[in-house]
């Protein structure tokens, strides 16, 4: 593999300068800002733990990954850009067991490797190209689990009446929004010569901090009924 072979599969870059996609490139500030209004609600809360700190820097690496691949736009970014958001998702799941619902960490591991063998075996049977503009979503069918486990995660705060979940279904409904910036991208490109991808960058980076700051504010409150 090339890790220097171009790629261009978006609206707003029309050549391969650095700053060809200047709105996809700075709308990635917005995963840096949640970052920073997540640690501030840690910082005040007094839950500046280990879990909370790795999902606060992930959170500020999907935004890093994000803007090296909207400037450099090659193979090797492109990673740089897909590992931080997939880790961030890993990661949130698993410290979401935990502090939403009181699960042991030995269980939470468990069911961490599960989810690991599932998704490397999904990834491994996608079809080329579902990570871009080739298919009839533009590349959006890969959130599709990301979906189902955000309106599965917060149905379960939802029927316990916990006080995360206005936050997770405010963020499920952030997230729906972004996906269809995400699709129209290329759609709209000759009437949006900017495309709408940098949409996506600041719904997501809103996504990012509510969900942060609902395991920050509400990490530690249990659930009414057990799972």
């Amino acid at each position: 593999m090339d890790w220097f072979q171009p790629m261009d599969i978006y609206c707003e870059r029309l050549g391969p300068e650095f700053w060809a996609e200047p709105l996809n490139a700075w709308s990635n500030g917005s995963f840096l800002v949640a970052a920073a209004v997540a640690f501030y609600f840690a910082w005040r809360a007094g839950r500046i733990g280990p879990a909370n700190l790795g999902l606060i820097a992930l959170a500020a690496l999907v935004g890093i990954g994000s803007f090296l691949f909207h400037t450099f736009a090659n193979r090797w970014s492109d990673i740089a850009d897909i590992v931080p958001i997939w880790t961030f998702v890993f990661v949130y799941v698993l410290v979401a067991m935990h502090d939403f619902f009181a699960m042991p960490w030995l269980r939470v591991a468990r069911i961490g490797v599960i989810i690991a063998v599932v998704a490397g075996l999904v990834f491994w049977l996608m079809p080329a190209g579902t990570d871009n503009n080739e298919t009839l979503l533009n590349g959006s069918e890969q959130y599709i689990p990301a979906v189902i486990g955000l309106i599965a995660l917060a149905v379960l705060l939802g029927r316990q009446r916990h006080a995360a979940a206005p936050y997770v279904w405010a963020g499920t409904g952030v997230f729906a929004l972004s996906l269809v910036f995400r699709t129209l991208d290329q759609t709209l490109c000759s009437s949006l010569p900017m495309g709408t991808h940098f949409g996506w960058h600041l719904c997501n980076g809103l996504l990012l901090g509510l969900l942060l700051v609902a395991l920050v504010r509400h990490g530690e409150e249990r659930p009414k009924a057990a799972l």
